[in-house]
Protein backbone atom coordinates (compact mmCIF):
# COMPACT_ATOMS: atom_id res chain seq x y z
CA UNK A 1 0.00 0.00 0.00
CA UNK A 2 1.70 3.19 -1.14
CA UNK A 3 0.22 5.45 1.52
CA UNK A 4 1.83 3.32 4.25
CA UNK A 5 5.24 2.86 2.61
CA UNK A 6 6.95 5.77 4.37
CA UNK A 7 5.23 5.33 7.70
CA UNK A 8 7.08 4.06 10.75
CA UNK A 9 5.95 3.02 14.20
CA UNK A 10 6.92 6.42 15.56
CA UNK A 11 4.88 8.41 13.02
CA UNK A 12 1.24 9.18 13.70
CA UNK A 13 -0.80 7.17 11.18
CA UNK A 14 -4.17 8.30 12.50
CA UNK A 15 -5.96 9.94 9.54
CA UNK A 16 -8.01 12.06 11.95
CA UNK A 17 -5.03 13.45 13.90
CA UNK A 18 -4.88 16.60 11.77
CA UNK A 19 -8.64 17.16 11.97
CA UNK A 20 -9.41 20.60 13.40
CA UNK A 21 -12.80 20.44 15.16
CA UNK A 22 -12.81 24.20 15.88
CA UNK A 23 -12.47 24.98 12.16
CA UNK A 24 -15.20 22.47 11.37
CA UNK A 25 -17.50 24.05 13.97
CA UNK A 26 -16.72 27.57 12.72
CA UNK A 27 -17.48 26.59 9.11
CA UNK A 28 -20.63 24.62 9.99
CA UNK A 29 -23.71 26.33 8.60
CA UNK A 30 -26.93 24.26 8.58
CA UNK A 31 -28.66 26.68 6.21
CA UNK A 32 -25.96 26.08 3.57
CA UNK A 33 -26.44 22.34 3.97
CA UNK A 34 -30.19 22.73 3.45
CA UNK A 35 -29.66 24.98 0.42
CA UNK A 36 -27.25 22.49 -1.19
CA UNK A 37 -29.57 19.57 -0.50
CA UNK A 38 -32.54 21.53 -1.85
CA UNK A 39 -30.63 22.31 -5.03
CA UNK A 40 -29.60 18.68 -5.45
CA UNK A 41 -33.06 17.29 -4.65
CA UNK A 42 -34.76 19.88 -6.87
CA UNK A 43 -33.09 18.44 -9.95
CA UNK A 44 -34.56 14.97 -9.26
CA UNK A 45 -37.98 13.87 -10.44
CA UNK A 46 -40.14 12.76 -7.53
CA UNK A 47 -43.75 12.21 -8.56
CA UNK A 48 -45.47 11.54 -5.22
CA UNK A 49 -43.03 13.27 -2.89
CA UNK A 50 -43.30 16.91 -1.94
CA UNK A 51 -39.61 17.81 -1.86
CA UNK A 52 -40.32 21.33 -0.65
CA UNK A 53 -42.27 20.01 2.33
CA UNK A 54 -39.45 17.60 3.17
CA UNK A 55 -36.88 20.38 2.91
CA UNK A 56 -38.98 22.67 5.10
CA UNK A 57 -39.32 19.88 7.63
CA UNK A 58 -35.58 19.26 7.67
CA UNK A 59 -34.95 22.99 8.05
CA UNK A 60 -37.26 22.97 11.07
CA UNK A 61 -35.34 19.96 12.45
CA UNK A 62 -32.06 21.86 12.18
CA UNK A 63 -33.62 24.93 13.77
CA UNK A 64 -34.93 22.82 16.66
CA UNK A 65 -31.52 21.24 17.13
CA UNK A 66 -29.89 24.67 17.12
CA UNK A 67 -32.43 25.95 19.65
CA UNK A 68 -31.84 22.92 21.88
CA UNK A 69 -28.07 23.38 21.69
CA UNK A 70 -28.46 27.08 22.48
CA UNK A 71 -30.56 26.26 25.54
CA UNK A 72 -27.97 23.78 26.78
CA UNK A 73 -25.08 26.20 26.17
CA UNK A 74 -26.94 28.94 28.04
CA UNK A 75 -27.51 26.48 30.88
CA UNK A 76 -23.82 25.58 31.02
CA UNK A 77 -22.96 29.27 31.06
CA UNK A 78 -25.41 29.91 33.91
CA UNK A 79 -23.96 26.99 35.91
CA UNK A 80 -20.41 28.30 35.39
CA UNK A 81 -21.44 31.80 36.49
CA UNK A 82 -23.18 30.41 39.58
CA UNK A 83 -20.14 28.27 40.44
CA UNK A 84 -18.01 31.41 40.26
CA UNK A 85 -20.42 33.25 42.58
CA UNK A 86 -20.39 30.32 45.01
CA UNK A 87 -16.58 30.27 45.00
CA UNK A 88 -16.37 34.02 45.72
CA UNK A 89 -18.92 33.74 48.53
CA UNK A 90 -17.10 30.75 50.01
CA UNK A 91 -13.81 32.65 50.01
CA UNK A 92 -15.40 35.66 51.69
CA UNK A 93 -17.12 33.45 54.29
CA UNK A 94 -13.85 31.64 54.99
CA UNK A 95 -11.99 34.91 55.49
CA UNK A 96 -14.69 36.12 57.88
CA UNK A 97 -14.61 32.85 59.83
CA UNK A 98 -10.83 32.95 60.14
CA UNK A 99 -10.92 36.51 61.42
CA UNK A 100 -13.58 35.61 64.01
CA UNK A 101 -11.54 32.61 65.21
CA UNK A 102 -8.86 35.04 66.39
CA UNK A 103 -11.30 36.54 68.91
CA UNK A 104 -11.95 33.22 70.68
CA UNK A 105 -10.41 32.99 74.16
CA UNK A 106 -11.03 29.43 75.42
CA UNK A 107 -10.57 26.00 73.82
CA UNK A 108 -14.23 25.18 74.53
CA UNK A 109 -15.35 28.29 72.64
CA UNK A 110 -13.00 27.36 69.80
CA UNK A 111 -14.44 23.83 69.58
CA UNK A 112 -18.01 25.20 69.65
CA UNK A 113 -17.23 27.78 66.97
CA UNK A 114 -15.46 25.23 64.75
CA UNK A 115 -18.42 22.86 65.03
CA UNK A 116 -20.83 25.66 64.10
CA UNK A 117 -18.66 26.61 61.12
CA UNK A 118 -18.42 23.01 59.93
CA UNK A 119 -22.18 22.47 60.18
CA UNK A 120 -22.85 25.74 58.38
CA UNK A 121 -20.31 24.96 55.64
CA UNK A 122 -21.75 21.47 55.15
CA UNK A 123 -25.32 22.77 54.88
CA UNK A 124 -24.26 25.52 52.48
CA UNK A 125 -22.37 22.98 50.34
CA UNK A 126 -25.42 20.73 50.12
CA UNK A 127 -27.65 23.67 49.21
CA UNK A 128 -25.20 24.80 46.52
CA UNK A 129 -24.88 21.28 45.08
CA UNK A 130 -28.65 20.93 44.90
CA UNK A 131 -28.96 24.32 43.23
CA UNK A 132 -26.31 23.46 40.61
CA UNK A 133 -27.85 20.04 39.99
CA UNK A 134 -31.26 21.66 39.51
CA UNK A 135 -29.75 24.17 37.06
CA UNK A 136 -28.16 21.38 35.01
CA UNK A 137 -31.38 19.34 35.05
CA UNK A 138 -33.40 22.37 33.95
CA UNK A 139 -30.99 23.11 31.10
CA UNK A 140 -31.07 19.50 29.90
CA UNK A 141 -34.86 19.43 30.19
CA UNK A 142 -35.25 22.61 28.15
CA UNK A 143 -33.05 21.21 25.40
CA UNK A 144 -34.87 17.88 25.39
CA UNK A 145 -38.28 19.61 25.31
CA UNK A 146 -37.31 21.47 22.15
CA UNK A 147 -36.19 18.26 20.47
CA UNK A 148 -39.27 16.32 21.63
CA UNK A 149 -41.63 19.04 20.42
CA UNK A 150 -39.96 18.98 17.01
CA UNK A 151 -40.11 15.18 16.84
CA UNK A 152 -43.85 15.26 17.51
CA UNK A 153 -44.34 18.01 14.93
CA UNK A 154 -42.20 16.10 12.42
CA UNK A 155 -44.24 12.93 12.89
CA UNK A 156 -47.39 14.92 12.19
CA UNK A 157 -45.81 16.35 9.05
CA UNK A 158 -44.75 12.88 7.93
CA UNK A 159 -48.26 11.52 8.48
CA UNK A 160 -49.77 14.41 6.50
CA UNK A 161 -47.32 13.85 3.63
CA UNK A 162 -48.04 10.11 3.61
CA UNK A 163 -51.80 10.73 3.45
CA UNK A 164 -51.29 13.33 0.72
CA UNK A 165 -49.14 10.93 -1.33
CA UNK A 166 -51.84 8.22 -1.18
CA UNK A 167 -54.40 10.50 -2.85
Amino acid sequence: MPYLENSTMSKNTNPFAAFDMSKFAADFDPSKMVAEFTKMAGSMDFKAVDVDAIMKSQQKNLEALTAANTAVVEGVKAVAERQSEIFKTTLADTQTAISKMGDIKTPQDAATKQTELMVSAFETSLTNMRELADMVAKSNSEGAEKINARINESLGEFKAQTLKAKK
